[in-house]
């Protein structure tokens, strides 16, 4: 019996910001490795024996990262399970383009599925809700975080991915949960996914070994911790990103001021919408030729 691949692939949430072990990052999805036995594995098969765990994530990555860089080293690898979770930080860009990701998505998907590769893939929380940022200026995140969500329900479905609704749950508002950046879990928050993530794929039949544990292994950061997180590395991962999107922000906040005022605020998400469904809809015409 050779060991199971497991490879993800995604962005800081993946890498494991937030989840600190020794000198670098843990994760969800190392903390969910264990608990990938294949099904045919003795039931006391040690686990370093039984998995392979790639991280091939990455912090600040976007779908176009994925795409390019993550997915060829990904596929060299040629894994039994791969997870890509991705699309937060395309919504923090200025150039976000939900055709963009949505074709980009469809690309990578379907390298993986041709494989053989069992896929696994997550919606995810919208980045104004755990920021706590004023409405004007999170509705219109909020707005891109919901289409990103629906184009990842719609292709998992299509190339027969496990999926797991992350964007719901009561750990979304449980501050526990959370890190300091309040952008990315803390270490209970990792658990929290490895846990549904190996719940969803146990009931798929795809998972053989052991649960991760719910409860943490460390004690969670202090107060004073987290604000001088903040203060120090914090304040430049925040900078870096502002740069880019907060002139663009501005401008989706005041548009969104006025159809607020005006009470039409329903065209802005019809406009998303609309936008998701031209997407995906345009994928469909490539895949799907005329017949004639």
């Amino acid at each position: 019996m050779r060991a199971l691949r497991f490879v993800a692939l995604g962005d800081s949430l993946t890498q494991g910001v937030g989840d600190p072990v020794g000198e670098g990052w843990r994760g969800w999805a190392a903390l969910l490795a264990g608990g990938l036995a294949p099904v045919d594995a003795p039931v006391d098969a040690a686990v370093d024996a039984a998995v392979e765990f790639t991280n091939l994530a990455a912090s600040g990555a976007q779908t176009r990262d994925v795409l390019e860089r993550q997915t060829p080293a990904g596929l060299a690898l040629r894994p039994d399970i791969v997870s890509v979770v991705i699309g937060v930080n395309d919504t923090l860009r200025c150039t976000f383009d939900i055709h963009a990701v949505a074709e980009r998505l469809d690309t990578v998907y379907s390298a993986f599925r041709a494989q053989d590769a069992v896929l696994i893939t997550a919606c995810l929380p919208d980045p104004g809700a755990t920021l706590g940022l004023p409405g004007a200026l999170a509705r219109p995140l909020a707005r891109r975080q919901r289409a990103v969500n629906a184009v990842v329900h719609a292709l998992s479905e299509r190339h027969g991915a496990v999926h797991l609704h992350a964007s719901e749950g009561e750990w979304l508002t449980d501050r526990a949960m959370w890190s300091a950046d309040r952008l990315h879990p803390g270490e209970r928050g990792h658990r929290q996914l490895a846990v549904r993530f190996h719940a969803v794929l146990t009931e798929a039949g795809l998972a053989n070994g052991p649960a991760p544990s719910a409860e943490p292994e460390f004690p969670a950061p202090t107060r004073s911790a987290g604000l001088w997180w903040l203060a120090t590395a914090g304040t430049g991962w925040v900078a870096r990103r502002c740069t880019d999107l907060l002139p663009q922000l501005l401008t989706l906040a005041a548009d969104e001021v006025h159809h607020r005022a005006r009470g039409t605020s329903a065209r802005l998400d019809l406009r998303a919408a609309h936008a998701v469904a031209s997407a995906l809809a345009s994928l469909s015409a490539v895949e799907q030729p005329d017949a004639a």
